[in-house]
């Protein structure tokens, strides 16, 4: 029957109920009685995910200087725009553990022990630079599938936020992927 409402989803059509929840336990901000989530676990998680989107800011804009040679220009700048996106990354990632709560930490003692990703060597040539940030990319890209996964309907605004940033990971490994075929003069992936 039209209008009816199903049992097994239920929905809160009690607005009184709704403003009554809304005006309790102020001091937890955005999280209400409706987060399913770990609210620990996923500030900490958070955490992991801005140290790794900090390292990886670093290593872009770090290659973004050191790279050389005479085809090198285009490669700057296409590191330089991923050192852009990854720290706005981090803004982003560091603006929702405060959403929850907790305090971002971009303490740098310790970040490369938070992050998924390396910072990776030093003295490297263009070639070796776009494989390490190809390497790094791969990292975030598997990484951040498996926390979507995990906040799954939990959480779904941080699983959101999470998928947005995994299309601009994978827009960045392909982009990485495609520097190496062009200076290594061969395709990388099968057809």
């Amino acid at each position: 029957m039209a209008g009816t409402p199903d049992p097994k989803k239920p929905f809160l059509s009690d607005v009184k109920t709704l403003r009554e929840r809304a005006r309790k336990h102020l001091e937890r901000g955005a999280v209400t009685s409706t987060y399913v989530g770990d609210v620990n676990n996923t500030i900490e998680i958070l955490q992991s995910v801005l140290a790794t989107e900090i390292v990886c800011t670093l290593r872009y804009q770090m290659h973004t200087i050191a790279a050389q040679g005479i085809s090198s220009d285009s490669v700057k700048e296409e590191f330089a725009q991923h050192a852009r996106d990854e720290w706005g990354h981090a803004v982003e990632v560091a603006g929702r553990i405060n959403q929850l709560g907790g305090k971002p930490n971009f303490n740098p003692e310790g970040i490369l022990l938070r992050s998924a990703s390396e910072y990776g060597k030093q003295d490297l040539n263009l070639v070796e630079m776009i494989k390490e940030n190809l390497v790094a990319e791969r990292i975030a890209v598997d990484h951040y599938r498996e926390l979507i996964r995990y906040f799954g309907n939990d959480d779904p605004a941080t699983r959101r936020m999470i998928e947005g940033i995994l299309r601009v990971e994978e827009e960045h490994a392909n982009d990485m992927h495609d520097l190496l075929v062009a200076h290594e003069g061969r395709p990388m992936l099968k057809e």
